[in-house]
């Protein structure tokens, strides 16, 4: 892309970029609390799972069109409707919520039920009867969370289309305050789980205080936004009058969006059912890993993911639907190829970083309740870190075929990405003890998003004739060299850095941690100036720009 276009997307990227920091800083910290007061086995799973539902069930019943349809409609409303796609995006307004509200309703009455389709047959048992009733009520005190869910990320697009990103990444941080805040109250009134009871239920007590702080923590985080959208220049009018409106060409759109997330939600179902089975039906009691561990692990790895993959591809988007509106097919290739790169700068040498620090990040990440049961962290944390690489091609890839309104493209290549992970989940984890299930999964996620990648790539290549494959080829062989000798010195300094114990404290885990990755890191920058990387010194240079500058007197 030019230099012009590259420091347009890199600046708004930026922005989004230091929310996301401070977002997913906070979100550390409250994960870090709940680990710590709830452990990382059975009794962590009951509100991790009854938790995370809700978040999957809006992405499942409104996710995939809030998210990726409905900028590119957005974008195309206030280009060519002539009060500015004034009335379109009120109509959407108005429709979701109606929607949103009804279904969440229902969801709260049909709390056991919904239950059942993502926990493990083994719950069933009479022994896990009261572990079965704490996941129902973390459930019914958390499935209003889909309305919130959904409101947000529609608010956030609304905001997105018209140049506003920064509040969208901001946000989340008021949900980890409040959320933080419950569980420095929880860990006050109620203290870390005891060695004893890290397999039992929660009380009622326990179980209101978790379930609607939660819940409260997602409304604020939307309510934050509403104040934004007149400042963009957007005021909500409730529009009834659905009907010849031009929603029917965004609802057929969604149409192939919403089979799309259902498949992707169908593999994830039997991700979490999988990953119940290990704390709760595994025989070897505190050795088991499930959900907390697989989410937790995912959560960290997601870092350079979210702060740099996500907030390119928001940044680019409407470009990318205002050239497919243009039918540019030749500047749509140009900028994602170039994305694409600047991505992959960041994401490659972290995913070969993340197998040398895990064990050390583990450690220094864990307290309390988890503190004795860290390693079972280590090995998802590992295998985690080259996963998130496929799946960056893979997402950066789908950006596109959104651009074009190929959602039935899409639909095609997700339903080989969610077969691969369902196959592959299920093989491993009937292989392999209650210890591996997590790490399992994991290996189950990268061979799905390694077909999805490879397809997405592929498709979309020869759609647009060309997705400058010569210059992504030359890219990755200098990234290549610079990623092999920074690994390796990075590996040196651990090997080195071994003398301070294979089982340090969570201090001394962190200093060498940080040390490994700082010789990774300063290396692997030196290395990109000297191959000409401008896609590394270009984050780099944007990076130091921004921060401070010592003058001298």
């Amino acid at each position: 892309m030019s230099s012009s276009e590259s420091q347009k997307i890199l600046s708004s990227s930026a922005v989004m970029a230091a929310g996301t920091v401070v977002s997913r800083l906070s979100g550390f910290v409250r994960a870090f609390l709940l680990t710590a007061a709830l452990g990382n086995l059975l009794h962590a799973d009951l509100f991790t799972i009854g938790n995370t539902i809700p978040n999957m069930l809006y992405i499942l019943l409104a996710g995939g069109v809030f998210n990726a349809v409905l900028v590119p409609q957005l974008v195309r409303a206030m280009k060519n409707d002539p009060d500015g796609g004034e009335a379109y995006t009120n109509r959407i307004v108005t429709l979701a919520a109606l929607f949103l509200a009804v279904v969440s309703v229902l969801l709260v009455a049909a709390a056991p039920w919904v239950m059942s389709l993502y926990l493990n047959s083994c719950y069933d048992s009479a022994g896990l009867t009261d572990q079965r009733e704490s996941v129902i009520a973390f459930a019914r005190y958390c499935l209003p969370q889909v309305f919130f869910y959904g409101m947000f990320v529609l608010v956030g697009q609304i905001l997105n289309s018209r140049g506003r990103f920064g509040p969208m990444m901001w946000a989340p941080i008021a949900n980890n305050v409040i959320s933080v805040a419950v569980l420095v109250v929880y860990l006050l009134v109620y203290g870390p789980v005891a060695e004893g009871e890290k397999y039992s239920a929660f009380t009622s007590g326990q179980e209101m205080l978790l379930g609607i702080g939660a819940t409260v923590g997602i409304m604020v985080q939307l309510l934050i936004l509403l104040p934004y959208l007149r400042a963009a220049g957007y005021t909500y009018r409730p529009r009834f009058d659905f009907r010849n409106t031009g929603l029917s060409h965004t609802l057929r759109l969604g149409v192939w969006t919403v089979l799309f997330v259902v498949v992707n939600q169908i593999a994830y179902t039997v991700v979490v059912r999988l990953a119940s089975g290990g704390t709760g039906c595994g025989t070897g009691g505190e050795t088991g890993t499930g959900y907390t561990v697989y989410s937790t692990t995912f959560l960290i790895v997601m870092v350079p993911h979210s702060v740099i993959t996500v907030s390119l591809a928001t940044a680019i988007l409407p470009r990318l639907a205002a050239r497919a509106a243009d039918d540019d097919l030749r500047g749509l290739a140009h900028t994602l190829g170039g994305t694409l790169r600047s991505a992959l700068a960041v994401i490659i040498p972290f995913a070969c970083l993340m197998p040398l620090i895990a064990g050390d990040v583990a450690n220094t990440v864990s307290f309390g309740a988890v503190r004795d049961s860290y390693q079972l962290f280590t090995l998802s944390l590992a295998l985690f870190g080259p996963a998130i690489l496929l799946f960056t091609v893979h997402y950066l890839m789908l950006r596109g075929f959104y651009a074009l309104e190929r959602t039935r493209t899409v639909f095609y290549i997700q339903c080989a990405v969610a077969a691969t992970n369902i196959v592959v989940a299920l093989a491993l984890v009937t292989a392999t003890d209650a210890e591996h299930t997590s790490p399992a999964l994991v290996v189950a996620y990268a061979a799905s998003y390694a077909v999805g990648s490879v397809l997405s790539y592929a498709v979309l290549r020869r759609l647009l004739g060309g997705l400058e494959t010569p210059a992504l080829v030359r890219f990755l062989v200098r990234v290549g060299i610079a990623v092999a000798v920074s690994t390796t010195a990075a590996f040196v300094v651990l090997r080195l850095l071994g003398v301070l114990g294979a089982d340090p404290n969570n201090a001394v885990a962190a200093l060498r941690a940080m040390l490994v990755t700082l010789v990774d890191v300063g290396l692997f920058v030196v290395l990109a100036r000297f191959l000409r990387l401008t896609e590394v010194t270009e984050v780099v240079d944007m990076v130091s720009r921004r921060l401070p500058s010592v003058r001298g007197r």
